[in-house]
């Protein structure tokens, strides 16, 4: 009965493409601790290192409290909604001056809920060719058509709007903003043209750029001024927030539909309340006081021809790619192999994410590193 998954298994290992949980003793900042080896963690979205940060746990816990419990044992729409959930919604409905926002237990809730829901049939997604697996997963599962147009290319997406759009009701654009995989930024101001120009809704998936872009750390979108032009904006609070989750934030008839029809949201038992109250509470009180080292590393960024944290060193050969990963590791970089399904065939890669306390000088010897092995 289970031969057929141990050839499986085998085939994956001789590809270089098996995968098995890690276990680490401790994160402790930028580094992480692997059987008693200190190394540069470089496979991390804690952008701005407030996950696994004692002194942000022990002040926010000092600061609540025992007035949030570890578990919510229902879903929202039953009896899992408390005052902060709404607080937590409203805050960033406030932020980003849109008309309403609801909480997703993930980024991949988020998006597998969001594409699965809004494409009905007779409905149509455009999507750019790299986004992430969530986005297709959601796209897969809707009731719509959908075709993926090649990465960053705005000529190839308005070819397909110009052969398609018409034979659907409702188009949908869905694009990240960061891409989590390439680094680079979406083209988001013409998505924006195409949209209004096509009589498309506009979804951006601002994931990686939530706590790390804009004056206020809102993304991308606020960066190029364009908020109040995208009809939905998903961002996360596992990332830069340090925290766990997800929001939709956008036009209320979207937001209110979503409620009714994204059944990631409606059959998931909702976060728990102290999750909530330190997503908030980070919004709130710390967020606002990051900008100075959310440029100090965007500017790293840019030393190393990243328009974002994160910076992709593709090998292409998965055996190569694993191979470079054990030979950082014994120089003292923690940075694991990237490879397909999670990238396209032959482009495997080591995909290098930095966080706000990582210094040029911790780089100087990873750099010569790859060079000689490149």
């Amino acid at each position: 009965m289970f031969e057929i998954y141990n050839k499986k298994l085998e085939d994956l290992k001789s590809a270089s493409h098996f995968r098995a949980v890690s276990e680490f003793e401790r994160k402790e900042g930028k580094y992480i601790y692997v059987n008693g080896k200190r190394l540069l963690n470089l496979s991390s979205n804690n952008y701005l290192n407030f996950a696994d940060n004692e002194e942000i746990t022990k002040e926010f816990l000092d600061t609540v409290g025992y007035k949030y419990t570890f578990g919510s044992a229902s879903a929202r729409l039953l009896t899992g909604t408390l005052p902060v959930y709404n607080e937590l919604e409203n805050i960033i409905t406030s932020l980003f001056n849109t008309e309403k926002t609801l909480l997703f237990n993930s980024g991949y809730h988020a998006n597998v809920g969001i594409n699965s829901a809004i494409a009905d049939s007779g409905d149509v997604i455009f999507s750019d060719k790299l986004n992430h697996a969530s986005i297709i997963d959601g796209m897969q599962l809707s009731k719509g058509k959908f075709f993926r147009y090649r990465h960053n290319d705005m000529e190839s997406l308005e070819k397909l709007i110009l052969r398609e759009r018409e034979n659907y009701k409702n188009a949908i654009i869905v694009s990240e903003s960061v891409f989590s995989m390439d680094g680079d930024i979406a083209d988001l101001k013409k998505l924006v043209e195409l949209k209004k120009k096509y009589n498309c809704i506009l979804v951006v998936d601002e994931a990686h750029a939530f706590g790390v872009f804009g004056e206020q750390g809102l993304g991308v979108c606020e960066e190029f001024g364009i908020i109040q032009d995208v009809d939905l904006i998903m961002g996360t609070f596992g990332k830069a927030i340090g925290s766990m989750g997800a929001f939709a934030t956008g036009r209320k008839v979207l937001i209110e539909y979503l409620t009714n029809k994204a059944r990631s949201f409606i059959f998931s038992t909702s976060l728990p309340p102290i999750d909530i109250a330190f997503s908030k509470w980070i919004i709130e009180n710390k967020l606002p006081q990051t900008y100075a080292k959310r440029m100090r590393m965007l500017n790293l960024a840019k030393q190393m021809n990243s328009e974002s944290q994160i910076i992709p060193v593709i090998v292409g050969e998965n055996d190569k790619t694993v191979k470079l990963s054990e030979i950082l590791f014994q120089n003292g970089y923690f940075t694991l192999p990237i490879r397909p399904p999670t990238v396209p065939q032959g482009t495997s890669r080591l995909r290098l994410s930095l966080t706000a306390d990582i210094v040029e000088d911790d780089l100087t010897k990873l750099k010569e590193v790859i060079l000689n092995y490149m």
